[in-house]
């Protein structure tokens, strides 16, 4: 309808009715809103900190919601598997989204995007020797003190901190032991007191909401086999996720690792 058949119409109208006219042309014209994109992916507990800030970087440069879901990355591939309605996996290990892939889920092969570190924490009031590196920790727990871990069947870091065990040659009996179900359980364990050290994500404990409840130190890499992170998208994946996951390799994103405690992919 052309501006002067409108402001026609709306002269012809009686006062208390113009507001309604205007209003009622005004969405003729802008047409239907615009959907709210939203990506669904599923995520390692090791990369809660670094998410929050990479979702939110992406957000404001594109208008792209990232809904994240954590958890272990064992538990989420058997869920992918069984359907759960998520565009892209980001692993903490290359093992699971090898599985994925070859249960014929993704929609190629998976891509690191980084290397993850350990790193042992201990409450703030802690007389445990945490500076004098993980075996004078183990040494120095209590029979009724706790170690805790993520499980070692469920996540990535679970089993690189049993390594990093061996390597310390320190062997703790099982009742020693507190599993989470994932590394974010494991670090909780210790921030409230359930257990009185534990093997972590270094990007984990680096987070100020836990490195001012916890003391933490790095453990060296050579404690353990290379905790290579691999993200991978599922069938299915939007244009949407598929520009996600371009971001997540680009170097502001690596950037963005880099300082919350990765290495970069090798």
């Amino acid at each position: 309808m052309r501006p002067g058949i409108v402001a026609g119409f709306l002269r012809r109208s009686r006062p208390r009715h113009a507001g309604l006219c205007i209003a009622a042309f005004a969405a003729l014209w802008a047409g239907p809103a615009q959907a709210q994109t939203t990506v669904k992916i599923a995520a390692a507990s090791n990369l809660k900190f670094v998410l929050a800030d990479l979702t939110e970087q992406y957000r404001q440069q594109t208008g792209v919601i990232i809904e994240v879901n954590l958890g272990a990355s064992g538990n989420f591939a058997r869920q992918i598997v069984q359907g759960l309605p998520v565009e892209q996996f980001i692993s903490a290990d290359e093992e699971r989204v090898v599985e994925l892939m070859q249960a014929g889920r993704t929609m190629g092969p998976g891509v690191r995007y980084a290397t993850g570190r350990l790193a042992l924490v201990v409450p703030k009031n802690s007389a445990l020797p945490l500076n004098q590196g993980l075996a004078a920790v183990l040494r120095g727990l209590k029979p009724m003190d706790k170690l805790a871990l993520a499980n070692p069947a469920l996540a990535p870091y679970g089993v690189a901190a049993e390594q990093a065990m061996k390597s310390a040659g320190v062997t703790l009996p099982p009742q020693q032991k507190v599993l989470g179900d994932n590394i974010g359980q494991a670090t909780q364990f210790v921030a409230t007191g359930a257990a009185q050290a534990g093997i972590t994500a270094l990007a984990l404990a680096k987070a100020p909401e836990i490195s001012e409840r916890l003391q933490w130190t790095a453990l060296p890499d050579s404690m353990h086999a290379p905790l290579h992170q691999s993200m991978v998208l599922l069938k299915g994946a939007s244009p949407a996720a598929v520009a996600w996951q371009q971001f997540l390799r680009s170097p502001k994103a690596q950037a963005v690792f880099l300082q919350q405690g990765y290495a970069l992919p090798q």
